[in-house]
This record gives structure tokens, sequence and C-alpha cells, in this order.
């Protein structure tokens, strides 16, 4: 569905009252279209009417004229600079961004998080997400799925033990 009518559908959602399909169709359209600071303004703003201000924030960290405590918020869940790369959801060169502040604040995120990771890093491949710690997650997905495999391991035993048992 083209950008437009996909608007003027949330339109429509909004008048109707219906706040969570205007929020899901725009943020599909963020997905498609990263580099539309509308579409971003708009999320931002049904994000204001959920009384969401760190998700408000996120989606109006571009804006030259955005909310100082929104945007707070957004750094405050979203304390470190892969976080914040990740989380703004950006696709491409910052280049793309339709003004000069988007540039600026895109930039500056990307320089932080490749000081953070301690190598250069752009928003084709934005790092993986941290843990809020700043641990790398892959760690604790490891733990989680061993402690899944003994888990496992140990069900069968038993119902194997089970079996033995009631056959013998």
């Amino acid at each position: 569905m083209p950008l437009t009518e996909t608007l003027a559908r949330v339109d429509a959602d909004l008048a109707a009252g219906r706040v969570p399909v205007a929020r899901q169709r725009l943020r599909g359209l963020v997905s498609s279209f990263p580099d539309d600071l509308t579409v971003r303004r708009r999320l931002g703003e049904v994000y204001r009417l959920y009384g969401d201000p760190a998700e408000a924030g996120r989606w109006m960290y571009l804006e030259e004229d955005r909310d100082a405590a929104e945007t707070s918020a957004f750094e405050a869940r979203y304390r470190t600079a892969p976080q914040r790369m990740r989380a703004l959801a950006w696709q491409g060169p910052e280049s793309r961004a339709a003004t000069a502040f988007a540039r600026e604040r895109l930039a500056a995120v990307r320089a932080e998080c490749s000081d953070a990771m301690g190598r250069p890093v752009d928003w084709d491949s934005v790092p993986s997400a941290e843990r809020a710690d700043g641990r790398n997650s892959a760690v604790a997905d490891s733990l989680a799925g061993a402690g899944c495999l003994l888990a496992v391991l140990a069900f069968l035993a038993i119902w194997v033990n089970g079996l033995v048992a009631l056959f013998d």
C-alpha cells in the first residue's frame, strides 16, 4: 500500500479512536520507510497519546522541536549508544535524513556507538543489543540455552527411568 494511502488510513483510525491500529500502521511504515521523518513524527505523536514519553522521545529524537522530557525518557530507557542506535531503526547513511539536525543527531549516535564498541559501526550493521549492565546478551542467551538443555535432559532421564521401572 502506498505511503499516502496508509497515512490516510492512519488519519481515519485516529479520528475513529482506533489508536492501537494507527500505531501499528505507523510502525509498519517506519519499517518500510525508515528515512521518512514525517512518519517518525506521526508515530511519536501517537505514543504521546498513549502517554509513553520514552517511545514518543524515541520517534521524535531526530526532530529539532522535540520535547526535552521525552528525549530524556528515551535516553533513560535505552541507556547505551548501541541500544539507542538499534532503537532508532535507521537504515543507510545519515545523508539520507531530510534535515541537517537529523543528520547531526544520527552521526552523533553512530560516533558514540563506535566509541562504545571500540570499532567503527554504521547503520546497516547495528551492533547487537546489550544488556543494561553493558554485557553482551549473547552470554545470557547461551546460559539460558544451556539451562533449557539440562532441563530437557533431566526430564528425559526421569521419563526413561519411569519406563524402566514400569516394565521391571
